[in-house]
């Protein structure tokens, strides 16, 4: 029988209020009150306080404040991470970031969802969808990446998009919801 955090990263139905998934989140808040408060000039504490509670990091990342998360063993993250002010990944399942991402003020990445159906929203159990980010992506300021989407690499989000469903590589994209604005041509 799976317990509830098992099903929670499987992203099937589970309870939220289940006692280890609720220590798990007063883990992962008291990190970000740490992580927030540390000098935004002390690159190297902070590098290494990510390095050691997100599920796995590259070598060379930078993380702005104030950043949130859920459970941060669910998060990963590649070489040359950039993330400005204020981001949130609501990471109920995981979240995988490529190589040389960037992430401009204010984006959030969402995997946790609920059921439509209001009378299984009503149970208090919800699940999640993973989320998968390609290399080389640059998610412009305030934008949403909805639960389960998957970009491909090179891809940028133009600012203020929501984006629903997923889109493969050298796109850019934007709008609520995002569509493909052009294709870009690698060099």
């Amino acid at each position: 029988m799976k317990t509830e955090k098992e099903k929670m990263i499987a992203g099937e139905m589970y309870s939220p209020m289940d006692e280890q998934l609720f220590k798990d989140r007063e883990v992962g808040k008291r990190f970000c009150k740490e992580y927030n408060s540390t000098d935004d000039t002390d690159y190297e504490t902070r590098k290494n306080l990510m390095k050691n509670f997100l599920g796995k990091t590259g070598e060379n990342l930078h993380i702005e404040s104030n950043f949130r998360l859920e459970y941060g063993y669910n998060i990963e993250i590649g070489e040359n991470f950039y993330a400005n002010y204020d981001c949130l990944l609501l990471d109920i399942c995981p979240i995988i970031i490529g190589d040389n991402a960037m992430l401009a003020p204010g984006v959030h990445i969402y995997s946790a969802t609920h059921p439509v159906d209001p009378t299984e929203r009503n149970s208090g159990k919800e699940y999640g969808k993973p989320v998968k980010i390609g290399h080389n992506v640059w998610i412009g300021g305030r934008s949403v990446i909805a639960p389960g989407v998957t970009l491909g690499d090179n891809v940028v989000v133009a600012a203020g998009s929501v984006v629903t469903k997923s889109f493969g590589d050298n796109v850019v994209i934007g709008g609520n919801p995002a569509k493909i604005i052009k294709h870009i041509e690698v060099k």
